[in-house]
C-alpha cells in the first residue's frame, strides 16, 4: 500500500501578457474601490464561464449589480479651473465597446450566475458600466457610470 501525500493547490495570480489586460485589471481594482467607497458590497469579481464573464457583482441595498468595466488609459487634459477632465481630445468613448454580441454574451453569464447562485426570481438586479479613466503617468483615474444598462 502506498501513501500518496495530498498536494496542495495554489491559486495561480493572473499572469497578464499585454498592456491591455494590465490596463483592465488596473481598471477593475479601481472600480471596486469606487463602488465598496459608495457602499456596495463586493460579491464576486470575474466570474467567468466559457459563454462570457462578469467583471463585478456586487449589491447594495438588497439590489444586484453586475458590473462591467471598460478601461482606458490616457493623460487626462486639464480644464481652465485646474480640474481634470476624463474626455479626451479624440472623443473615444470605452463604452462605444459594449457591442450587441458582448451585451448578448453578458446577458447569457447573468442568467448563469442568478440560477447557479439560486437568487429569487423577485430579486432586483441591474447592469452598470463604469468608465474607467487612468493617467498611469500622474497616478490618477476618472471613473464614469452609466447606470442601468437595458440587455
Amino acid at each position: 500500500m502506498f501513501l500518496v501525500k495530498p498536494i496542495k493547490y495554489q491559486v495561480m495570480p493572473k499572469v497578464f501578457t499585454s498592456e491591455k489586460q494590465k490596463i483592465g485589471e488596473i481598471g477593475e481594482t479601481i472600480a471596486v474601490k469606487f463602488l465598496v467607497k459608495h457602499g456596495f458590497s463586493i460579491l464576486d469579481r470575474n466570474y467567468t464561464k466559457k459563454w462570457g464573464e462578469i467583471d463585478i457583482i456586487s449589491e447594495k441595498d438588497s439590489k444586484l449589480y453586475f458590473v462591467e468595466v471598460k478601461s482606458v488609459s490616457r493623460d487626462l487634459p486639464a480644464l481652465p479651473n485646474g480640474r481634470e477632465q476624463a474626455e479626451t481630445l479624440d472623443q473615444y468613448k470605452p463604452e462605444d465597446n459594449m457591442h450587441p454580441w458582448k451585451i448578448k454574451r453578458l446577458s447569457r453569464t447573468i442568467q448563469t450566475y442568478l440560477i447557479s447562485q439560486k437568487i429569487p426570481e423577485e430579486k432586483e438586479w441591474q447592469v452598470d458600466l463604469l468608465v474607467i479613466f487612468l493617467d498611469i503617468k500622474n497616478k490618477k483615474a476618472k471613473v464614469k457610470v452609466v447606470s442601468n444598462i437595458i440587455l
